[in-house]
């Protein structure tokens, strides 16, 4: 482990301090969830801020890990602080709506709570796009140092990380993430997905995490890019079926 951050540090230090800051501010809120009562649709408010912290450190260390690969690093350098300001500004609502026991997705009590989830998703949205870019940037560099079944892992982890982050408008839409009743009621331990009904977070969380798990089996497993597409391939129905699941309101575990 030593060695990995040692490494995850000299290829991007930028994203690799973030990535420490967000797992620290995800150890503070899984603290906060012990020492404070404030709720949020029935479960602690500090839950939620925990999970896009852990989420946050885990795309940053793995952006920061691939992009290593690429030759325009200029070009990173940009991605890396527009990463930056993102996410700081995400974090911030989510943290500080939960903080004072208040919706930070789908708030739209007031016209200033509004507002800032509609940069949210603004602001998320073109991170999301570029992070396409960079994925446009993987496929038109022709030279790695890597395995082919690595680089189509990554190419095509990024390219299902950007659909399903688009997903995600599905649920500014709707102004909800659970199909069939009301936001909140019992879900399932730590995660806290529905139940009882269906839920769209599933196959958002499935499909972003793509973007680690399709560059690991290229890399462990995949013996060329034809396996690495196969996986891909099933990777995106799965997904895709964990979505028509949730529209139809069935939850998970029916």
């Amino acid at each position: 482990m030593k060695a990995f951050l040692a490494e995850l540090k000299r290829r991007n230090t930028l994203l690799y301090w973030y990535g420490v800051l967000s797992f620290t501010g995800a150890f503070i809120c899984i603290l906060m969830t012990q020492l404070s009562g404030t709720v949020v649709l029935g479960i602690s408010a500090w839950i939620k801020p925990a999970k896009f912290f852990i989420s946050v450190a885990v795309y940053c260390w793995t952006m920061a890990w691939i992009m290593h690969y690429l030759i325009a690093q200029h070009k990173v350098t940009r991605f890396s602080k527009m990463v930056l300001l993102v996410m700081t500004y995400e974090l911030f609502v989510i943290t500080w709506q939960a903080a004072n026991g208040r919706l930070s997705h789908f708030n739209t009590t007031t016209i200033f709570y509004r507002l800032l989830f509609i940069l949210m998703g603004a602001a998320i949205s073109v991170l999301a796009a570029w992070t396409g870019y960079i994925g446009y940037m993987f496929f038109k560099q022709k030279k790695f140092t890597i395995s082919n079944a690595y680089i189509w892992g990554i190419r095509l982890g990024i390219i299902l990380f950007v659909i399903f982050s688009f997903e995600g408008g599905v649920m500014g839409m709707h102004l909800a993430h659970t199909v069939g009743a009301p936001d909140g009621g019992e879900g399932l331990p730590v995660i806290n997905w529905s139940k009882r009904y269906g839920d769209l977070r599933i196959a958002h969380f499935a499909g972003m995490h793509a973007l680690q798990v399709l560059p690991l089996f290229g890399f462990f497993i995949a013996k060329n890019k034809r396996g690495v597409q196969l996986f891909a391939a099933v990777y995106f129905l799965l997904t895709t079926l964990l979505f028509i699941q949730a529209a139809m309101g069935i939850p998970l575990l029916f």
